[in-house]
């Protein structure tokens, strides 16, 4: 088995289409590896970081959230956002954290949307640092 086919999908469009040789995907509890001949699996996407190595190298991206299905030697992500990870706005991340960090949570409503907000920001301030 040579390698395995890395397809990212986000509503806009599909972000990536590429042969790999291997795929480390952030799941909601932890980090998964993916290579060529992996069992068929459907796991769900945390934020975080997706690693892609190709043959030209190691390909980076922040992913918010979505879905992963392994099967037949493809990856097939969606997710609702996928930014290269040279382009993620550090600044903006961090803005996003300070205000989530004020926001009141007088519901477990708010407290959700505060607590999302803060993960969203904080992955993207970790995978921006790695750049």
């Amino acid at each position: 088995m040579s390698g395995i086919n890395c397809v990212v999908v986000t509503p806009e469009s599909t972000a990536l289409d590429v042969q790999a040789e291997f795929v480390a995907v952030p799941l909601f509890d932890g980090e998964k590896g993916i290579a060529a001949g992996h069992a068929p699996m459907i796991g769900r996407l945390g934020y975080g970081e997706l690693r892609v190595k190709t043959s030209e190298g190691e390909r980076r991206y922040y992913v918010d959230g979505g879905f992963v299905q392994v099967t037949d030697n493809t990856v097939s992500i969606i997710t609702n956002r996928a930014i290269d990870a040279a382009d993620v706005d550090r600044a903006a991340a961090e803005e996003q954290l300070q205000l989530a960090a004020k926001s009141p949570v007088d519901t477990d409503e708010l407290l959700a949307l505060r607590d999302k907000s803060v993960a969203q920001a904080r992955a993207q301030l970790k995978v921006a640092s790695r750049g």
